[in-house]
């Protein structure tokens, strides 16, 4: 049975960057180990890049980093340091939401999957994360 999709609404802790993304009310996390997922403790899911869009000026307030292959852009807010949204080498054509940025409401957990990010390659070859971007039909 699949989830119903609804619109789900977040941010960053001082609010100064806003979203909404449309994705199932039930989702698939992803706990990664990389050396920036761990320290920042990210836990997200993946959607289609044109489900996710910023809201009012949010753009203003977003700065970017980088670092190795710089596919994935690790985006953050300005002013609170808070990223709650990135876009993961494993889904270049994808959005990665921090689960702990959703506004609360409309959002169930239906299951962590954990992503071995300290071995990158073979995790993303064996666990079927890239197909987290993709329009499901």
């Amino acid at each position: 049975m699949e989830a119903e999709i609804v619109m789900h609404t977040g941010g960053c802790h001082c609010k100064s960057v806003r979203w909404k993304v449309a994705a199932p009310s039930s989702v698939v996390v992803w706990d990664c180990n990389c050396s920036i997922c761990y320290m920042r403790g990210n836990a997200n899911f993946t959607v289609p890049a044109d489900k996710f869009k910023l809201l009012g000026d949010s753009a203003e307030f977003l700065t970017t980093y980088t670092f190795g292959t710089h596919t994935a852009k690790h985006t953050f807010c300005k002013i609170c340091g808070i990223t709650s949204f990135y876009y993961p080498r494993s889904n270049p054509d994808g959005v990665a939401v921090t689960i702990r940025c959703v506004d609360h409401g409309t959002l169930r957990i239906y299951e962590v999957k954990n992503f071995d990010g300290k071995n990158w390659e073979r995790s993303y070859n064996e666990s079927g994360i890239a197909s987290c971007s993709k329009v499901q039909k």
